[in-house]
């Protein structure tokens, strides 16, 4: 017989595989913590909108706290990398050890030269190759500048203005051949072979025999992962982790569950087929309080999200500012075992001031909902250096929160006190 998962069980198992179950740990986030996150979540998607701290920073901070993001850019740039930069979900870091899998399963050609007349893109193609490996890791422009402008900019591409020399770094990095050896302080890749970010690593790995070029297996062992990230779901769960084809992960997910390695489950009101991964593990209560990232990867499949936790979100970034409903930038707030609330957050750096533009509870949210969230506003205003928290006036939640803000006692002030 399957087992039968009530909703808030399916919803522990979730929380618990993405690390969002517990209170967080106390004391300083060393970098084993980190790295143990990391290795938990499998990937973090990139974004470059810093509105409030890129994307990938916010994952951690959900999980662990107040920690320093310094960790990140060493576990990234520095041997033996813990992370690297490669297309999963989207632009994603990823654990290097998903590389060669990804490679062989992940197809963006509409972002690199695949459209570009082959003999200019093979010339291009050529000449960068030899100038990184004969020169350090080099940003676009940095590589633009020493090859000289090469123009074949295509103002069809969706609004993309790339010159040959961009379009070629992101055609070889789609291919695997280069990597991102790091980032500049505005967010530029600088590219490099990728045999110099990954130096000798399949022969080190002692999975490389099986790795190989069979991209059936690596289907099997991306599933595999995004089934334990997810902990439970549904196979358009699991393929969308690392935005995998639907019919094939199908084929990968059969063989995990002849292997065992997924077990079919029936959640109560769930009517699409769901499993659940051996090593998911089902908490007896959920503990954990979060602000999450609009691109945080338990919110990544968004039907998910809303039959697991009954929470529709849509990201408004691209909606017209008098057309969105909830704002510009919300972050879900999740806690213990609900996602309660979601509040449009900005980080004003020059006046020192996380500001909560916005902020409304969910049907049902619990009474401490406020004072929660006003005490996870002040930890990420720490972790982001800003001396204290504004509330606007606007939201179903905003005055109990700008009250819960101003009773903390920690400094912070409430916009409605000065409108």
């Amino acid at each position: 017989m399957q087992e039968v998962l009530s909703l808030k069980q399916a919803r522990r198992i979730a929380l618990a595989a993405q690390g969002l179950d517990k209170v967080r740990p106390a004391g300083p986030v060393t970098a084993r913590a980190v790295g143990r996150t990391f290795d938990r979540l499998q990937l973090v998607q990139i974004d470059s909108v810093n509105v409030l701290s890129r994307s990938h920073y916010l994952p951690f901070f959900s999980r662990l706290g107040n920690y320093d993001r310094a960790i990140l850019a060493r576990m990234a740039g520095t041997h033996p990398r813990r992370m690297m930069e490669y297309w999963a979900h989207e632009a994603s870091f990823i654990r290097p050890d998903h590389f060669q899998d990804l490679v062989q399963w992940q197809s963006r050609k509409w972002v690199g030269a695949h459209a570009m007349d082959p003999e200019l893109r093979s010339g291009v193609a050529a000449r960068v190759l030899e100038a990184l490996a004969a020169g350090p890791p080099m940003t676009a422009a940095e590589l633009t500048a020493r090859l000289g402008h090469v123009e074949d900019r295509q103002l069809d591409n969706w609004g993309w203005n790339w010159n040959a020399v961009k379009r070629v770094l992101e055609h070889l990095f789609e291919a695997g051949l280069i990597s991102a050896a790091s980032r500049t302080d505005s967010f530029e890749r600088r590219y490099t072979l990728t045999a110099k970010v990954l130096p000798e690593r399949r022969a080190a790995d002692p999975d490389a025999a099986d790795a190989g070029p069979d991209p059936a297996a690596a289907l099997v062992r991306l599933i595999d992962a995004a089934a334990r990230a997810h902990g439970i779901g549904t196979l358009r769960c699991f393929a969308d982790y690392f935005r995998t084809p639907l019919r094939a992960s199908a084929t990968a997910m059969e063989h995990l569950l002849e292997t065992g390695r997924l077990l079919p489950v029936t959640v109560t009101g769930w009517k699409t087929p769901v499993y659940r991964h051996t090593e998911a593990k089902l908490p007896r209560a959920a503990s954990g309080r979060a602000l999450l990232s609009p691109f945080d990867s338990l919110v990544f499949e968004r039907r998910r999200l809303e039959r697991l936790f009954g929470f529709h979100f849509r990201l408004e970034i691209y909606t017209p500012e008098d057309k969105r409903r909830y704002g510009y930038y919300v972050l879900p707030f999740l806690l213990r075992d609900g996602i309660v609330a979601r509040v449009d957050l900005k980080a004003d750096r020059a006046n020192g001031l996380l500001l909560a533009k916005a902020a409304y509870a969910e049907p049902g949210a619990p009474a401490d909902t406020a004072v929660e969230l006003a005490a996870e506003l002040q930890l990420m205003a720490e972790w982001l250096a800003l001396d204290g928290v504004i509330v606007f006036p606007k939201g179903d939640l905003a005055q109990a929160l700008a009250d819960a803000v101003s009773g903390a006692g920690t400094g912070v002030s409430a916009q409605r006190e000065q409108a």
